[in-house]
Formats: C-alpha cells, sequence, structure tokens
C-alpha cells in the first residue's frame, strides 16, 4: 500500500503578513523545514533542521482548524525554503479549498505551480535565481546586509521588469541597515532606477508571530 505524500513542517500558524506589499494582511503561514542557503542574518534558523513529518492531509486538516477561529483565505509557505520539498500536492488541496497562496521563497528552485503570490527574494553573494521568476515575481526582496551594493540592485533592476518592485528590506529592522538602505534608496532615485521601495518587518515593530 503506498504511503501517504510527508511534508516536513516546521511550524503553523496565524499571523499578520509583516513584510512586502501584503504586508498588514491577516495569513495563515505553514513555515517548511530545512533551507539550502542557511544566510548567516537569517532569523528563523530554527527551521533549517527542525520540523516535524505531516501527510498532506493531516496539514490541510490543522489549516481548516486553524480556519475557524482565524478565517483568513491567504495562506503564505515559507520557510527554510520551502521548494526544497514538493508541496505542489499541498497547493493543489489548498486551492480546491479556495485559499490563496503566497511563496515565500529565495527563487534558488523553480516548480510549476498555481500560485497567487509570489515573494522572490534573492540572496548574498551570487544574488542567484532561477529565470523563470522574472515573469513570475508579484514582489523582489532584498535583505539589506553588509554585503549589499549598489551594483546588485542595478543588476536586479536590470533584470526584472520596471512593474516589479524591489523592496528594500533592513534586516531585522536594524538601525545600521535601515541607514544603509535609506542611502541605497537615495542613489537608486539619482540613477533613475524605477519602483525601488524601502519595506520594514512591522510583526517584529508590533511584536506579532
Amino acid at each position: 500500500m503506498p504511503q501517504p505524500h510527508t511534508l516536513k513542517i516546521s511550524e503553523i500558524f496565524p499571523s499578520i503578513q509583516g513584510e512586502g506589499l501584503r504586508q498588514g494582511e491577516p495569513t495563515l503561514f505553514i513555515r517548511l523545514a530545512g533551507c539550502n542557503l542557511k544566510c548567516d542574518f537569517c532569523d528563523t534558523k530554527y527551521a533549517w533542521i527542525s520540523g516535524q513529518d505531516m501527510a498532506v492531509t493531516r496539514v490541510l486538516d490543522k489549516v481548516k482548524k486553524i480556519y475557524n477561529s482565524f478565517p483568513t483565505r491567504w495562506i503564505c509557505l515559507t520557510g527554510g525554503e520551502p521548494l526544497l520539498q514538493g508541496v505542489e500536492g499541498l497547493i493543489r488541496r489548498l486551492k480546491a479549498e479556495g485559499f490563496k497562496i503566497q511563496v515565500e521563497t529565495n527563487a534558488t528552485i523553480y516548480r510549476r505551480m498555481a500560485v497567487n503570490w509570489y515573494t522572490v527574494s534573492p540572496k548574498s553573494p551570487e544574488y542567484f535565481y532561477q529565470p523563470e521568476y522574472r515573469k513570475k515575481a508579484n514582489e523582489v526582496k532584498v535583505i539589506v546586509t553588509k554585503s549589499l551594493n549598489f551594483g546588485v540592485l542595478q543588476r536586479l533592476r536590470q533584470e526584472f521588469p520596471d512593474i516589479i518592485p524591489l523592496l528594500l528590506q533592513p534586516q531585522s529592522n536594524r538601525k545600521w541597515s535601515e541607514k544603509r538602505a535609506m542611502k541605497l534608496l537615495r542613489q537608486s532615485l539619482k540613477e533613475n532606477l524605477n519602483n525601488i521601495k524601502l519595506s520594514a518587518q512591522i510583526h517584529k515593530i508590533f511584536g506579532w508571530r
């Protein structure tokens, strides 16, 4: 008898989307375990290794239970790196239940899926991403680390259509990173780079999960 498809899940919880253009929207988060980059500035390092094997049906049951008291139709798959795992079946089942799907990804992996919103966040040092995201991304989130330079922004702006915003997100809302983000934003204005925006993690400001 075939075994049910399982995913390694770090946590499932309701909250408010604190980042990007969907900021402020009630969202149910499914955090998948595992990451292929393991950035030193990551604020969810616990998701790299810890996780529970859960059948897709069990994930759906937990989502429906949370929905009863927190009836949002938005679900965000995040990590870690959620696309390390075969999430296609989960997404199909969630969509069949009427949910809208956001995927937060470092974009090193591409899977053909019916996703409503892609948050693409290429990471240093190479800022590599799969080329399919040039058309699929709804937003490009760039973490303002000490290694981020203006040349990276120029390249990303040239590679992604102007209609897709590039979001400069300070690293964990730290002051030095906020100052660096403002400097890069001003330089972007002077160099006529279009659709560069400053972002922040409002869930950390307000103390949300």
